[in-house]
C-alpha cells in the first residue's frame, strides 16, 4: 500500500501549487503528531528544559531563549540533541553569545494548549520567545480566527514580563483539504500577527524540508536529523540579529 506523506502537499514558501489530499490523510498525519509524543493534557512544560540547579550545581543565569512549539520543536522521533532548539544552542555557543536555549515543545499540542502553558513557562525570565504553533490546528481544520486569538494571547502573556522578551513567530502552512480560502486565511495570520506585535517572522519553519522525503521521517511529517538542521538554519536567520 502506498504510504501517505501529508506534508509533501504543503504549499512551499514560493507558492508552488498543491495536489488535493484525502481527509483520511489528515487524520493519519494528526495521529502521527500525537502517537510518538506525550499527550497534550499530560505534557510537562519543562520536558526539554535545563534541569533545576542542585546544592552542588550553580544556577545557570544565562538569558533564556524559550522555544514554545509542537512535535516539530520537541524533535519527535529523534534524540533531543538533534532537535532544532539544541542545534540553535550550538550556534549560539559557536557565536560566543551567552544565552541558554530551552526546548518547550510538546507533541500533538494545539495553539490552545500552548496558550494554557504560557503562564507557567513565563515564570522564568525570558530574553527571546520563539513561538511555533498552529500546525495541529491546521490539521484539524480549526478556524484560523481561533488560532489567531490563541497566538495573540500567547504574545500578550509574554509582554506582561518586564522587560518583555523579544518575539519570534514561526509561520506554518495549512494542507489543501479545507479549500483555498482556508489556506489563505491560515497563511495570512502569521505575518499579520508578526506585524501587529513587532515580532520577527520566520516565513515558513519547514522551508526546504516539507515535501522532501530525504529530510523527513517515514511518516512524511517530522524532519529527520538532517531536516532539523535545515529548520535550525531557517530559525537562526531570524534569531541571530536579535541577540
Amino acid at each position: 500500500m502506498t504510504r501517505f506523506s501529508p506534508l509533501r502537499a504543503i504549499l512551499s514558501a514560493n507558492g508552488v501549487g498543491l495536489a488535493a489530499l484525502p481527509l483520511l490523510g489528515v487524520a493519519l498525519a494528526l495521529g502521527a503528531c500525537r502517537g510518538g509524543g506525550r499527550p497534550e493534557a499530560q505534557a510537562s512544560p519543562s520536558a526539554r528544559a535545563t534541569p533545576a540547579p542542585t546544592a552542588t550545581t550553580p544556577a545557570d543565569d544565562r538569558p533564556v531563549i524559550l522555544c514554545v512549539g509542537t512535535s516539530l520543536t520537541a524533535g519527535l522521533g529523534l534524540d533531543p540533541q538533534e532537535a532544532y532548539p539544541a542545534l540553535l544552542q550550538q550556534k549560539v555557543d559557536a557565536a560566543g553569545l551567552r544565552y541558554r536555549v530551552v526546548n518547550a515543545g510538546v507533541s500533538g499540542e494545539t495553539s490552545a494548549g500552548a496558550r494554557r502553558r504560557m503562564g507557567w513557562l513565563m515564570r522564568q525570565p525570558v530574553a527571546v520567545l520563539l513561538v511555533e504553533t498552529g500546525a495541529n490546528d491546521g490539521l484539524r481544520g480549526q478556524d484560523p480566527a481561533a488560532t489567531r486569538e490563541n497566538i495573540q494571547a500567547i504574545l500578550d502573556e509574554a509582554r506582561r514580563q518586564s522587560p518583555p522578551p523579544k518575539l519570534v513567530l514561526a509561520a506554518m502552512e495549512a494542507l489543501p483539504n479545507y479549500g483555498e480560502q482556508y489556506r489563505r486565511r491560515f497563511r495570512a495570520l502569521y505575518p499579520e500577527l508578526a506585524r501587529a506585535n513587532g515580532a520577527t517572522l520566520v516565513p515558513f519553519l519547514l522551508d526546504g524540508v516539507a515535501g522532501d522525503a530525504r529530510l523527513n521521517q517515514a511518516d512524511g511529517v517530522h524532519p529527520t536529523a538532517e531536516g532539523q538542521r535545515r529548520v535550525a538554519e531557517n530559525v537562526w536567520k531570524a534569531l541571530r540579529p536579535l541577540l
